[in-house]
């Protein structure tokens, strides 16, 4: 029987409290479809071990991590410490070393659960965002100088070089042409950024004759926050920059009802390296320790970690399970309008795998 090394990272708030979910879940997929196991390895870093030691994880911390099959990560940030250095310390500490270029975000309203949009069903948005994880404005390039003083100037520089967006493009177009819509859509403002953003509108024509049987099309990103609210149905698989991508993503979750209930898979796709698996909604400082944090977008995360690992059937009972238990409003935590609590969700998923009613 395969066993899947899994290392699992809880981060900071309530990061802790979905990832353990997401451990619980996991292991009774594993148990119910009997074909592989897991061994889940737990690294408690984040901001309680920066406040111990001075940084978020130990120096050799990616070797401890590096021949891991995947890694469930739940959340960095803390209110005790600067949202750069817990970001920079720890997720892209992982992310860009390992290089997991490509960030994919499904976005659905799942059963249940309703969209903020008017007269949108299901069906009408059904999209998966592709965002470049390794270049654009968070390559890390730039930097301060005479700080304090009236000539204090600073610069984060967009960085951009042909081989991460070819990559990024193929990777885009190859999705897209696995959906059954066979459409995706690149965002960029190249009117504005001339040069880097002209790069990658060239790059897409050219990536574009090797996926004839791909359509596409090209939007501003201003638009295409406009078309997401209010063209929702002419969308399907979308590409964009780190930073234009990062910021779409959180409104396509907010569209589709809840942050608390949209995934992450931070991808190397030629698996050199682990890939990473989390869900969006960050560390939620407000909630922690409450019972109340929605489980819901590890799990989801959970599904594309398995597709990742190749075990299809399993991931496709956990979303059957995922989507059985939101179809309920008694399994609704409070994000979504209900009462429910971490553990009425996780335990009602772990039913729902087993194929018991709930």
């Amino acid at each position: 029987m395969k066993t899947y090394r899994i290392a699992a990272i809880p981060g900071d708030g309530i990061g802790t409290e979905v990832v353990d979910a997401g451990v619980e879940v996991l292991a009774a997929v594993a148990k119910r479809d009997g074909g592989f196991a897991v061994a889940v390895d737990r690294f408690d870093w984040g901001g309680a071990y920066y406040k111990k030691h001075g940084r978020m994880m130990p120096e050799n911390g990616r070797d401890l991590i590096r021949r891991h099959d995947a890694i469930l990560f739940g959340s960095a940030g803390h209110p005790d410490i600067p949202d750069h250095v817990t970001l920079w310390g720890l997720r892209l500490a992982i992310c860009q070393p390992f290089d997991q270029y490509a960030n994919v975000r499904p976005t659905r309203v799942l059963p249940g659960i309703t969209s903020p949009l008017r007269h949108v069903n299901g069906g009408e948005l059904d999209w998966v965002i592709v965002r470049e994880n390794s270049e654009g404005e968070y390559a890390g390039v730039g930097g301060r100088v005479h700080q304090g003083s009236p000539l204090e100037a600073a610069t984060d520089v967009a960085m951009f070089t042909r081989a991460g967006v070819e990559r990024i493009m193929r990777f885009a177009f190859g999705l897209a042409r696995s959906r059954p819509r066979k459409l995706l859509t690149v965002v960029t403002k190249s009117n504005a950024q001339r040069h880097a953003m002209v790069m990658w509108d060239e790059i897409a024509v050219q990536v574009a004759a090797e996926f004839p049987d791909v359509e596409w099309d090209k939007m501003l990103v201003d638009a295409m926050t406009m078309r997401m609210v209010i063209r929702p149905q002419t969308i399907d698989t979308v590409v964009a920059t780190n930073l234009h991508a990062d910021i779409l993503s959180d409104l396509a979750a907010a569209l589709a009802g809840s942050l608390g209930i949209a995934p992450t898979a931070n991808l190397n796709p030629e698996r050199a390296f682990p890939s990473m698996f989390e869900p969006i909604h960050g560390s939620a400082f407000d909630i922690m320790g409450k019972g109340i944090a929605n489980p819901i977008g590890t799990f989801w995360s959970t599904v594309m970690m398995l597709e990742h690992l190749g075990e299809p059937a399993a991931a496709g009972r956990l979303m059957q399970a995922i989507e059985k238990v939101t179809a309920d409003p008694r399994f609704h935590t409070p994000d979504l309008g209900g009462a429910a609590r971490t553990t009425d969700v996780t335990v009602a998923v772990i039913d729902a795998v087993h194929g018991a009613n709930v």
